[in-house]
């Protein structure tokens, strides 16, 4: 018994302290012809532990802080031995003050995951340069998924880790494998991590913190002077968009924030309501159908 106080007295004195994340992995393969399920099921260990276990920040989290996310990796073809193309469904969310509820910070799918992976592979990143795609990938996405996070809590507060994904895109330039450079898609790695980093849309980013700290984490406790904050925000979003349309960054926030901001106006006033719908199909005509609930 005495050994037992002690321990928790030491535990006090000296707390332990989390990794960042807290990432749950899928791995889908029914468009795969494969009978290799052993392959998959390591690939889905190896990378969860990649991504829960890594340091990504110098700050320290404890355990009911990590971030949740969710990678939901679709494996379509293995066009030689260990080689695999593959999408990713990539989702991530924090809390709301004084509320049970998440929000949805990221929800973004990238269409050009293609890496090798071998058994029994132990997946380990490099700071210091190019060392594999798949691991690239990872560590890529991880600093995306915190640089949001930071943002939503401190004003441009994600700076550094946007950084440091920066760095790993510069460091996958000549590698070959799709997605790393500014020739592709315009939702592609090298976009998102420009638009971010990009000063035109630093208002973008600030409204990412407006709309979280001062927006929706009044939301259960003044819901109308929420509604007020988000939708000046909307608008600030919206003159951005304006000037560049279909923006990476700006496509990351409608694809996180949409249905969320949907119900958020649907208990809204008449008018406010009508402002709301007006922005939104603005921001996104291609929602228009989901946004026309806002009025009913």
């Amino acid at each position: 018994m005495i050994r037992y106080f002690f321990f928790i007295y030491l535990i006090s004195l000296f707390p332990t302290y989390c990794q960042e994340l807290n990432s749950k992995v899928i791995i889908n393969t029914d468009k795969l012809q494969s009978s290799e399920v052993m392959i998959f099921e390591e690939m889905q260990v190896a990378i969860e532990q990649f991504l829960n276990n890594n340091i990504w920040t110098s700050d320290r989290y404890n355990s009911e802080e990590r971030i949740n996310c969710n990678f939901i990796i679709n494996i379509l073809n293995e066009p030689s031995a260990n080689l695999y193309e593959a999408t990713v469904q990539i989702v991530s969310s924090r809390p709301i003050y004084n509320s049970s509820y998440e929000t949805v910070l990221l929800n973004h799918g990238d269409r050009e995951w293609t890496f090798e992976f071998f058994p029994s592979q132990n997946l380990e990143y490099s700071q210091n340069g190019f060392n594999d795609n798949l691991t690239s990938l990872l560590a890529f996405y991880s600093y995306i998924i915190l640089g949001i996070d930071y943002d939503s809590f401190e004003k441009l507060g994600g700076e550094e880790n946007f950084q440091k994904a920066w760095k790993i895109l510069n460091d996958s330039q000549n590698s070959g494998y799709k997605g790393w450079d500014q020739f592709g898609s315009k939702n592609n790695r090298y976009w998102i991590c420009e638009n971010f980093l990009n000063p035109k849309f630093v208002g973008v980013r600030e409204a990412y913190y407006n709309y979280h700290l001062q927006g929706m984490d009044l939301y259960y406790s003044k819901p109308e002077d929420s509604q007020v904050i988000i939708l000046d925000n909307l608008s600030a979003i919206n003159e951005i968009n304006s000037k560049n349309f279909n923006s990476s960054i700006i496509n990351i926030f409608i694809n996180a924030k949409a249905n969320e901001i949907t119900n958020i106006f649907k208990g809204a006033s008449l008018n406010t309501k009508r402002e709301a719908y007006n922005i939104m199909t603005e921001l996104s005509p291609s929602n228009s159908d989901l946004f026309n609930k806002i009025l009913e």
